[in-house]
């Protein structure tokens, strides 16, 4: 499974945090320390385990039978296998991005494709990104074959103009359209410029920039979907070869 690390960013716990007063005093030492107890659970070998959450980040600590000692890091069994990585994914990683999914899945932007495609993937762009006109190019021969489609969130952060240019884009009365002949044309085809940007327009592409800031995206493309098993995926950049198999495949 691919890891979102910059979704540690967004957090939020799905279960209610456990009483301090139900705690093992060594527990709730390491809760002085700043790390959030968000549950227990039942480690192999009859260790009593709790995940909690330091700095955004899930951590597990495990109680010693004497009740009296707690230590913090992973468990692994006699095949290597880390056991603590995957109570952290379940209980934390997997829910944050599914939420995270429903924020971009409400998020105005271009689309392409059909509704009925077996991927749906949402792009962050900005009008002047080599990489995401590649991208572009790239993905259209799955949009017609309705293997994705995608949701183009624009953006305005690698000139200073790139802000003006997504505007008037969304601006225009047909966005898609307008999107298809830059993209089309590697960017020759540029939509004229207009003095005032719409306050709803303004807003779209601020929330489109918040949205990629609390994802931790620092690039364009930054591209995200859910796959089959609904785990929410990331590419920061141009996929390479198996990305962009395993976008099309929806793995």
């Amino acid at each position: 499974m691919k890891k979102i690390l910059s979704l540690l960013m967004v957090l939020t716990s799905a279960a209610a945090q456990a009483q301090t007063a139900d705690l093992p005093e060594p527990v709730k030492q390491i809760q002085k320390q700043g790390i959030e107890i968000i549950k227990p659970f039942s480690a192999p070998g009859g260790v009593e385990g709790w995940l909690g959450k330091y700095q955004d980040m899930g951590v597990t600590l495990y109680l010693t039978p004497d009740k009296k000692h707690v230590i913090s890091g992973y468990m692994y069994d006699a095949q290597g296998n880390n056991l603590s990585e995957k109570i952290i994914n379940e209980e934390i990683y997997i829910p944050a991005g599914r939420e995270m999914w429903k924020q971009l899945s409400a998020a105005q932007g271009i689309a392409e494709g059909s509704g009925e495609a077996k991927c749906q993937v949402v792009v962050f762009a900005d009008p002047f990104c080599p990489y995401c006109n590649k991208f572009w190019h790239q993905a259209q021969p799955f949009i017609k074959d309705k293997s994705i489609s995608t949701k183009t969130l624009l953006v305005g952060v690698i000139r200073p103009d790139s802000a003006q240019y997504a505007a008037a884009i969304l601006s225009a009365k047909d966005p898609a359209n307008v999107w298809h002949d830059l993209e089309s044309s590697n960017g020759k085809n540029k939509p004229a410029l207009k003095g005032n940007t719409p306050p709803a327009v303004f807003k779209e592409i601020q929330h489109n920039q918040q949205l990629m800031e609390q994802l931790g995206a620092s690039g364009t493309p930054a591209i995200y979907y859910l796959n089959k098993a609904r785990t929410l995926q990331q590419i920061i950049g141009l996929p390479d070869a198996k990305q962009m198999a395993d976008l099309v495949a929806c793995k």
